[in-house]
């Protein structure tokens, strides 16, 4: 059976424990063909406001729609659960937990375009997927290939942001590419997915701009107050931080 390319975004009603999908859009990339998936699902759970601001669904537009382990995309994305295919995603973990949430455990290969862009792109500002729509200029390209895709374009929409997402991923792979030309890039991207980033400066707090290591010979005792006494760093910053400190 031929490998599959599963381009997938979600949105949700908010991001606490007890949030849910509300929409599903993913693109199936084959040898030869391509399937468009894009799906509303009505959930008990009242969609945040502040979810409301970023993704513009409201309780409305999921009158009379199923849930989400009911719908056609969910089954969908079922069948093509298998080791051979690859889910591309950009910030998997919230992606994957919230699939994990409707009963869902991936067999695929992962790749996360948000960790790939950390490691290739280490000195962008930011690496979130909006900015690079327009620091890469893919909102140019986005229309013809949407069109070439049968796919309406609209803001912080799952299936908009798999458009954008399917763009940046053949960048990402030419960096790749690049930086690894010895190496199967996809493959590669699989690698980096799992592969801990290491910090090099802070870019917050009072140490900013400063690097870890410098930081390390002349303040030591603040980088160990980070490791015990912050209890939501970065798993990246805390791995970086045992770099530096010999741990």
């Amino acid at each position: 059976m031929a490998k599959k390319y599963i381009i997938l975004d979600t949105e949700t009603t908010g991001t606490g424990e007890n949030d849910r999908i509300i929409q599903l859009g993913y693109i199936v990339l084959g040898e030869k063909e391509v399937e468009v998936q894009n799906e509303f699902f009505s959930s008990n759970v009242p969609i945040s406001f502040g979810a409301m601001e970023v993704h513009g669904i409201t309780p409305e537009m999921l009158e009379e729609k199923p849930t989400c382990i009911e719908s056609n995309s969910y089954k969908r994305l079922l069948e093509l659960n298998i080791p051979e295919n690859y889910i591309i995603i950009h910030n998997a973990p919230f992606d994957l937990g919230m699939l994990e949430r409707e009963g869902f455990n991936t067999k695929m290969k992962v790749i996360d375009t948000l960790r790939v862009a950390k490691h290739v792109l280490p000195d962008e500002e930011a690496h979130r997927l909006q900015y690079f729509r327009y620091k890469m200029n893919l909102y140019k390209d986005e229309q013809k290939e949407a069109d070439t895709l049968g796919i309406v374009v609209k803001a912080h929409d799952a299936i908009g942001d798999v458009l954008i997402l399917k763009l940046l991923l053949s960048k990402l792979k030419d960096k790749v590419a690049l930086g690894f030309p010895n190496e199967n890039s996809v493959e590669k991207m699989v690698d980096l997915t799992n592969t801990p980033i290491l910090i090099k400066s802070f870019k917050f707090g009072k140490y900013k701009g400063k690097t870890l290591q410098e930081v390390a010979t002349s303040d030591a005792g603040y980088l160990r107050w980070m490791l015990s006494g912050m209890e939501n760093l970065d798993e990246d910053m805390r791995y970086s931080i045992n770099s530096v400190l010999g741990n």
